[in-house]
C-alpha cells in the first residue's frame, strides 16, 4: 500500500493552513454492507470464527465502546464482519485519510494522531456515541504489536471509558498476528484466525470502579502472547520465509550483544557480527543452529531488549543519532517530503533538525507514553514519527539497519522513569 507524496520546502508546508475539524459522520447501512462484502474473501481465507461471551447484556441498539487488540491489517476486516449489522465509527490513524478523506469519513472513520494528546478525539467519540447513537471501535494500543504481545496501554484509558459511560466490549484476536506479522512486511501465511468478543464492563461498573481498577481490568483483557498461543495449540507455520524481517524486532544479539547486525533471511536469524545463527521453527521457537540457545521465546527476547534499553537509559549510555529523510503530515491532501535532517534521541527526548537549517524541533520525554515507529511504512521504509497535533514529522533513517523498535522501547521506558521522578 502506498501514499500520495509531494515534495515541498519545509517553510512552504509549515505555512499551509491547518486542516479544518469535522465531526464524525453516521455510518450508513450501505457502507456497513460494503465493508462486510469486501472483507469476505480475507475472512474466508483465514477460516475465521468468533466466540461471543455475555453479549446478551448489550441492547440491540445500545451504543458501546469496542476495545480491540491491534495485530495486523486484517483487524478491520475482522471488525467489519463481527460487528455487522451494528453501526459503528472507528478511530483511525490520521495518515490513513491522505488522499481519501471523504471516503474514510463516510465509512465511519474518526481521525487521530498516534501517541499525541488529542482532546478533540474524546469529543468526537462522545459525539458518535451520544448524538449519532453509534458504537465506537477503538484500538487502545494505537500501534501494531511488534512481538505478538500487547503493546503499552495509556494510563488515561480508565479515565476515558469512565467519562464515556457506555458498555465496554473487548475483542481479542488469535492467529491474526501470526498470519501477517508486521516485521514480515505483512506477508500472509496460512494461519487460522479467531476472535472472542466479551462484554467487559457495564455502565454500573464504570460508575462504581476507580480508574485504576478499570485500567487493571482492561490490561488483563489485553494480556496475550501470540507465540505462546501458537505453541500451546500446535499451530504449524511452515512458510519458507517465516523469519524474514525478524531482525526488526530481534535487533540485539544475545551472544555478542551487538546491535543492528542481525538479519532475518528465510527461516533463520543470523548475527553478522559474530556469525551466530538461530532457526525459527514451525512452532515459533528460536533454536541456535550451533551451541547454546540463549533465548528461545521471541517475546522474551524482545523483553530482554527492553531491559537493556532501560539499563542504558539509567547509566547514560543510550543514544540514537542518525541521518533521516523527513516527511511531514499537516493535512489529508498528501504526505509532504521536505528534505533531509538529523534525528537525535537521548534521555532528554527527541531533537530533529534539518531542511537546510529551517527545521528545529524538540520533544520532551513526558510528551508521550510511547512512540509511533513502524516497519516498511507505506513501502517507504522503517520510520520514527514524532510531533504534535498540528504537525507530524516522519523520519526515515537513511541507514535502514537502525532499529526503530529500540526507539519505541526506549521512549516507553524513559516516559516511565520521568513520570516516576
Amino acid at each position: 500500500m502506498k501514499i500520495k507524496i509531494k515534495t515541498r520546502s519545509y517553510n512552504t508546508v509549515k505555512a499551509l493552513p491547518p486542516q479544518k475539524h469535522k465531526k464524525p459522520m453516521r455510518q450508513s447501512f450501505f457502507f456497513r454492507l460494503l465493508l462486510r462484502v469486501v472483507s469476505l474473501p480475507a475472512i474466508l481465507s483465514a477460516k475465521f470464527r468468533v466466540k461471543r461471551v455475555g453479549l446478551e447484556q448489550l441492547g440491540k441498539r445500545e451504543p458501546c465502546l469496542y476495545l480491540m487488540n491491534h495485530s495486523c491489517f486484517l483487524d478491520m476486516e475482522i471488525a467489519s464482519t463481527i460487528l455487522f449489522p451494528r453501526r459503528f465509527n472507528v478511530v483511525s490513524t490520521y495518515d490513513g485519510f491522505v488522499g481519501k478523506n471523504r471516503l474514510m469519513r463516510m465509512i465511519g472513520c474518526i481521525p487521530t494522531r498516534k501517541f499525541v494528546a488529542d482532546l478533540t478525539l474524546v469529543r468526537d467519540m462522545s459525539y458518535a456515541l451520544k448524538t449519532l447513537k453509534s458504537s465506537v471501535l477503538l484500538y487502545p494500543e494505537a500501534g501494531y504489536s511488534f512481538d505478538g504481545t500487547a503493546t503499552t496501554l495509556p494510563d488515561t484509558l480508565g479515565q476515558l471509558v469512565k467519562m464515556l459511560g457506555v458498555p465496554v466490549v473487548s475483542i481479542q484476536t488469535q492467529g491474526a498476528f501470526l498470519r501477517q506479522p508486521l516485521y514480515n512486511n505483512l506477508k500472509t501465511r496460512k494461519v487460522p484466525v479467531s476472535a472472542e468478543m466479551r462484554y467487559l464492563l457495564s455502565p454500573d461498573d464504570l460508575a462504581k470502579k476507580s480508574t485504576d481498577e478499570l485500567n487493571a481490568i482492561i490490561r488483563q483483557a489485553f494480556s496475550f502472547d501470540a507465540f505462546r498461543w501458537q505453541q500451546e495449540n500446535k499451530v504449524k507455520i511452515d512458510h519458507p520465509d517465516r523469519a524474514e524481517g525478524l531482525h526488526r524486532i530481534l535487533y540485539k544479539c544475545p551472544a555478542c550483544l551487538s546491535e543492528g547486525k542481525t538479519q532475518g533471511v528465510r527461516d533463520e536469524l543470523v548475527c553478522h557480527a559474530c556469525q551466530k545463527r538461530w532457526r525459527l521453527d514451525e512452532y515459533g521457537q528460536m533454536r541456535a543452529t550451533e551451541g547454546e540457545t540463549e533465548i528461545s521465546h521471541i517475546p522474551d527476547w524482545y523483553a530482554w531488549e527492553r531491559d537493556c534499553a532501560r539499563r542504558e537509559l539509567k547509566d547514560g549510555s543510550y543514544g540514537l543519532d542518525c541521518d533521516v529523510d523527513i516527511y511531514m503530515l499537516v493535512d489529508t491532501k498528501c504526505f509532504y517530503r521536505v528534505g533531509d535532517g538529523r534525528l537525535v534521541h537521548t534521555a532528554d527526548g527527541f531533537h530533529l533538525t534539518g531542511c537546510d537549517g529551517a527545521l528545529d524541533y524538540t520533544q520532551k520525554p513526558i510528551a508521550s507514553y510511547s512512540l509511533n515507529s513502524d516497519f516498511y511504512f507505506y513501502e517507504l521504509g522503517d520510520v520514527i514519527s514524532i510531533g504534535k497535533q498540528s504537525t507530524l514529522y516522519y523520519c526515515f533513517p537513511k541507514d535502514q539497519s537502525i532499529p526503530v523498535a529500540k526507539a519505541r522501547l526506549a521512549t516507553e521506558e524513559l516516559y516511565k522513569m520521568v513520570r516516576k521522578r
